[in-house]
């Protein structure tokens, strides 16, 4: 029986070790902080559950248009009817979270994984020490995976106090809605937090250090956003970069880089993330890890080091919970002989949890702008949807790309309300290779938005490489 350690508990450990367990292998499970990881502890299922109660507030701002009317006479604001409990919100999001990883360890336990409470480390390539409560215990193995996965980064002159100053894991103790929140950092992290609060009735700035939101997102999504953004009274400050961050009683001050001063009542720091791959023995076992100290893996998850394989955000590859999770299992399928594919991020959909969302998947528009995807697309504004109509929607798009010669869809681009849910149809249609006629010629409901995922893939219908769609 092949003896598998697998070190951290997140969706690339344990996807990994449920794998591995199906697949036959002896599976021992180290893990710190409790299974789920960070993805489901303190980011992806805590953020996205803070998120939900943001969505449910932005609809009732937004419902005044539909005809609905606050107060016996229709006199009142949503504001005077309509107020949030932070302290309970966040109670809610904790408590999820925690639920939601107790699954995991009852799933974990059923498969008959032994899970080992402490911090591993690697003791050469065919070892791993745990350090527990109890004392170190050493593991031998045929395989090892890491998947330690990573922590925020915060500046030399911001440094987090779980007050005042805070990173993305500790918001999450706030009991009352911040008077004014500066959010530093507009990548996803940063525009979804700030996205979140403005909905919930506080005023947000946001520092974003290049010339625009989500700088690694689609530019005609994230200027929607951005649109959005100030339309409802964010303040964002576009070209500034935090220089340091101090804490005088209830109140922050952000010193800019250029000299300027915000102040506000909190701050929550966005700026990256770092490996926690520090003091865990790879350089003993010769494993490599590029300058961020993210460990070097191949589309297989494995390292430099035979037997040694690794997934999730410790590998710095499109850190999303998606992706780890298939990393942790294309490294079980590899390692123990099963069929396996390679890892294909050309066919990994993401979203930004914004309001509106904005999913992506394949090809994007910089590829096609500098002539790394020959492509033809088409962008078609939500706000000619009926559907849309109905509900209030003007802001967002649905945009494709496909193949000049043969029609096959090979990216898109969703801006709308639950873009996350729109998406999987480009999605399967970048996976499997269809064409816009096949996605145009399949039924959608009417009306719906995604019957603008089908007009858009009609629209592309017969158009050549001198027919180029802007």
């Amino acid at each position: 029986m092949t003896r598998v350690v697998i070190v951290g508990g997140g969706p690339g450990g344990y996807e990994a070790a449920l794998v591995g367990s199906q697949l036959g292998g002896d599976v021992t499970l180290v893990d710190t902080d409790g299974l789920g990881g960070s993805a489901v502890l303190t980011d992806c299922v805590p953020s996205k559950t803070l998120i939900a109660t943001a969505e449910v507030m932005t609809e009732v701002k937004a419902s005044t248009e539909l005809g609905l009317r606050f107060g016996r006479h229709g006199e009142d604001t949503v504001e005077g009817q309509v107020n949030v409990d932070l302290a309970m919100v966040n109670q809610r999001v904790k408590r999820l979270a925690q639920a939601q990883s107790a699954d995991i360890v009852d799933r974990i336990r059923r498969e008959g994984i032994r899970v080992v409470t402490g911090r591993g480390r690697l003791d050469g390539p065919e070892r791993v020490v745990a350090e527990t409560a109890d004392g170190e215990q050493s593991f031998d193995a045929d395989v090892v995976l890491i998947a330690t996965g990573a922590h925020p980064r915060v500046l030399p002159d911001a440094v987090p106090d779980g007050e005042r100053i805070l990173t993305w894991t500790q918001v999450y103790e706030l009991t009352e809605l911040p008077e004014r929140l500066i959010v530093v950092g507009s990548g996803v992290t940063g525009a979804e937090f700030a996205s979140a609060y403005d909905a919930l009735g506080v005023d947000v700035v946001l520092v974003s250090s290049r010339d625009r939101v989500l700088p690694g997102e689609d530019a005609d999504a994230a200027r929607v956003l951005e649109d959005v953004f100030t339309r409802r009274g964010m303040t964002v400050l576009s070209r500034s970069r935090a220089a340091g961050v101090v804490r005088d009683g209830d109140q922050v001050t952000v010193t800019l880089t250029d000299g300027r001063i915000v102040t506000g009542s909190h701050c929550l720091l966005a700026v990256g993330s770092i490996p926690n791959t520090a003091d865990m023995g790879l350089d003993t076992a010769r494993v490599d890890v590029d300058r961020g100290g993210f460990v070097t893996v191949d589309r297989v998850s494995r390292t430099s080091a035979r037997g040694v394989y690794a997934a999730g955000d410790c590998t710095g590859v499109m850190m999303l919970a998606s992706v780890a999770a298939m990393q942790g299992r294309i490294a079980m399928w590899h390692a123990l002989g099963d069929a396996v594919s390679p890892l294909d991020l050309r066919s990994v959909s993401s979203n930004v949890f914004t309001s509106p969302e904005i999913a992506t998947v394949g090809a994007t528009q910089e590829q096609v702008d500098n002539g790394e995807v020959r492509a033809i697309k088409v962008s078609l504004p939500l706000r000619g949807n009926a559907r849309a109509k109905m509900q209030g929607i003007r802001d967002g798009f649905v945009k494709l790309f496909c193949l000049p010669a043969t029609g096959i869809i090979v990216g898109g681009v969703v801006v709308a309300p639950r873009a996350s849910e729109l998406i999987h149809a480009v999605s399967v249609a970048v996976a499997e290779r269809i064409t816009v006629d096949q996605l145009a010629a399949d039924f959608t409901v009417y009306p719906s938005l995604s019957g603008s995922v089908a007009e858009a893939a009609r629209r592309l219908h017969g158009h050549s490489v001198a027919q180029l769609v802007t």
